[in-house]
């Protein structure tokens, strides 16, 4: 009999023994776990102190959208008008054009003024 309780004292010693194992890894586990946490916590409160500023913008944001909702119907309707006045003409696609001329003539650069270079033996302005 002595034996026996020798053993379950032995027993109960090393069961305890391991449940303060267990709840020492799993409370270090929670303890990082708070600290990720409050890490995290600090990190929401910056931003939404940084966020504070934007909301007052974001009210004119959503009013200047509503114009421009409220403007798209109109805008709509006036494209829909400019698409059925033209009409696309492939005779035309096809015929040969002559290369674009601008309305001015032949362009002059102003980067050869500020070098001091005349092409075409002009003179150079000074």
């Amino acid at each position: 009999m002595t034996l026996l309780v020798v053993l379950t004292v032995v027993d109960v010693a090393l069961l305890i023994a391991g449940l303060a194992i267990y709840l020492w890894i799993v409370g270090g586990g929670l303890t990082r776990v708070a600290d990720l946490l409050e890490e995290c916590r600090d990190l929401v409160h910056g931003i939404a102190e940084d966020a504070a500023p934007i909301e007052g913008g974001l009210e004119h944001i959503n009013r200047t959208g509503g114009v421009v909702a409220g403007a798209l119907p109109l805008l709509y309707t006036m494209a829909e008008g400019v698409v059925t006045g033209a009409t696309y003409d492939a005779a035309a696609a096809r015929a040969e054009r002559p290369p674009a001329i601008p309305a001015m003539g032949r362009r002059r650069s102003r980067l050869h003024d500020g070098v001091g270079y005349a092409p075409d033996g002009e003179l150079a302005p000074h």
